[in-house]
């Protein structure tokens, strides 16, 4: 079904790797890193998740506008055109930080080099169809994933390692305290610390007060907690270190139910409950209780120029993650209130029973300068990437743009596209087909670690927040990652026909490792870890017969917009289980929602006997021969 005429002038191994590092960049620093930046620069926390929440819309509408890419130019223009446009707009960015009107100036370029990435997405995925036959793609499937997801790695690690590194050059001595949580020592609250006896000093540094806090494991009630807070909140915008903000929480009510629920949610969620809710007995212990917290007092040794302000801005370093800066992230010291303390509260995860210690550091160099810069980086990052894929990547006889004459020839030619697509054999099956493959997994993506958070006497694992994040973060990844590889070697092997069925199985049967751990809630880690990494690897392979059926189904005249359409079913098929999941784990209990997310594999299973698929699709042009032979 691939243009055998295609000109391989480039190994794939030269311009795989980096085109699909270079598609996860841009989105990894819309929705993550420009979070961290406005949060770095005292966006508020309301603002940076209303604005920053439109950014993702060009990537969710991207199918409507794919058919011109396919029509228009050829899909290598387009890809590095879009990649000198996303190093141009990255390098506006830089120069807009230090601007006064920084945020609304830089979301407007962000929310174009979103738009520039979603249809630089389009042109790579239709590029990679073009440019590689059936048996190549299956192979590099997983390699491109693997790539994508170190984008994603680098933004969220290497890129606010960068940043942090920055601020620490240009700005006064860190600030550093430690926290350790202990099963003897007893924990004395102290309020106001009085006299800090801080003294005068030439040079201005942090002095924090205790520079080493020990925290009891005990519980104390959510109450306790809020008077610790609200304590905090009032002396620190009493003295000016924080900016007051509107509580909107008192502003929903609660007390007028909607016709949906009255009649249809609540009746429908009582019956789930009562007829397949997971029975369990109360306990006594838990509720009401949270983790132990503390404060720590900052403030400066000398106070700053006349209208010179120092931005504090401070997070968890190193340690275990089960303890936590749970409010006083970020302080501006002024000529007024330096002399002044600003309190910080530390919290302890409400399961950590352990004697553990973690390190917290406060940065105050110039942020806007050190944002300023990384993004400098970047933008230099995306030109050294345009000019080596203008020379790389291959040029494909069948990459050539539709011969259109006018803009209502062009007009035509988008509306055949998009017709065309669902006027393909067997669309029907296809798209109930990318709708459900990962119904089970789009359920379970959003349970999985609440599941391994909630405490046991719900039905969860009770571990820490440290616990989850190691299990995750190296198990998880490393498993999720490797499915990945062998799903497109295997592929690569024996076509998608033949591995349709077990990457089918593979991608629902492993989440009986949930189920598992559900049923006898085991203590050991070790479990726990064998029985994530199982998931993640199965999901990992389990996804490439997806994405090959994706691009198979897709291909075509229009492939490239036909299989941006498809990706739109994909992101439909994950959004729209994941919204209920959470209802329905709540009416059934743990134990019982993993069962019905098992369930939910049966009508996968079911639809796989009527797709059709050529036999010969994914494998090696040798093993096809020798078939034949």
């Amino acid at each position: 079904m691939i243009d055998q005429t295609t000109k391989k002038q480039s190994s794939p191994w030269s311009w795989i790797p980096t085109l699909y590092f270079a598609e996860g960049m841009p989105y990894v620093v819309a929705m993550t890193v420009a979070v961290i930046m406005y949060k770095r620069l005292g966006i508020s926390n309301t603002d940076i998740a209303l604005y920053t929440s439109w950014l993702y819309l060009p990537w969710v509408i991207k199918p409507f506008w794919s058919p011109f890419v396919d029509i228009i130019k050829t899909k290598r223009w387009w890809i590095i055109t879009m990649q000198l446009l996303i190093g141009a707009g990255l390098a506006g960015v830089a120069f807009l930080i230090p601007m006064p009107f920084f945020f609304q100036a830089t979301l407007a370029v962000l929310w174009l080099i979103a738009f520039s990435s979603a249809t630089h997405d389009i042109a790579a995925d239709g590029f990679y169809m073009l440019a590689l036959d059936s048996s190549e793609q299956s192979f590099f499937v997983g390699i491109r994933s693997t790539f994508y997801r170190l984008a994603m790695i680098t933004g969220q690690g290497i890129l606010i390692i960068i940043a942090g590194s920055l601020e620490s050059f240009t700005g006064l001595e860190p600030m550093q305290f430690s926290v350790q949580s202990s099963n003897t020592v007893q924990t004395t609250l102290v309020l106001q610390p009085g006299d800090y006896n801080v003294k005068a000093s030439d040079k201005m540094t942090f002095a924090t007060f205790p520079s080493n806090l020990e925290l009891n494991t005990n519980n104390i009630s959510v109450d306790s907690l809020g008077k610790i807070k609200a304590f905090a909140l009032e002396e620190n915008e009493k003295n000016g270190f924080v900016t007051k903000e509107e509580d909107t929480s008192k502003l929903t009510n609660k007390t007028n139910e909607s016709w949906w629920t009255k009649t249809i949610s609540s009746p429908l969620g009582n019956f789930i409950k009562n007829t397949f809710g997971q029975k369990r007995i109360a306990t006594v212990g838990g509720n009401g209780k949270t983790g132990n917290a503390g404060l720590v007092a900052v403030r400066l040794t000398k106070q700053p120029e006349p209208g010179k302000t120092v931005v504090l801005n401070s997070s968890f370093s190193k340690g275990d993650k089960s303890i936590i800066l749970a409010a006083g992230e970020r302080f501006v010291f002024t000529p007024e209130n330096w002399n002044k303390p600003a309190y910080m509260v530390v919290q302890l995860d409400y399961k950590l029973k352990d004697q553990v210690k973690s390190e917290f550091k406060g940065i105050s160099g110039n942020i806007r300068l050190a944002w300023s810069i990384t993004f400098f980086i970047l933008a230099g990052f995306f030109t050294l990437i345009f000019v080596y894929h203008r020379f790389v990547l291959p040029r494909p006889d069948s990459d050539h743009p539709t011969e259109t004459q006018t803009a209502g020839d062009v007009l035509r030619e988008f509306g055949r596209t998009f017709a065309s697509f669902f006027q393909k054999p067997g669309v029907g099956l296809a798209i109930t087909f990318m709708l459900i493959y990962r119904l089970g997994e789009a359920m379970l993506v959003k349970m999985a670690s609440p599941f391994l958070l909630d405490p046991r006497e719900i039905g969860g694992m009770g571990l820490t927040t440290g616990q989850v994040g190691l299990v995750y973060g190296t198990v998880g990844v490393i498993s999720l990652t490797l499915g990945g590889i062998v799903g497109g070697i295997a592929a690569s092997r024996n076509g998608l026909k033949y591995w349709i069925w077990p990457m089918a199985l593979c991608i629902t049967f492993p989440h009986l490792a949930y189920l598992y751990l559900s049923w006898f809630t085991p203590e050991s880690m070790i479990l726990v870890n064998i029985a994530v990494g199982i998931e993640q690897f199965g999901y990992g392979f389990g996804f490439t017969a997806y994405m090959l059926y994706m691009i198979y189904f897709a291909d075509g005249e229009h492939k490239t917009a036909h299989y941006a359409i498809c990706t739109g079913f994909m992101a439909l098929g994950m959004m729209m289980p994941g919204m209920i999941a959470g209802w329905l784990q709540d009416l059934l209990g743990y134990n019982h929602f993993f069962i019905w997310v098992m369930i939910c594999a049966i009508p996968t299973l079911l639809i796989i006997p009527f797709l059709k698929i050529d036999k010969d699709y994914g494998i090696k042009k040798k093993e096809v021969k020798n078939r034949k032979v």
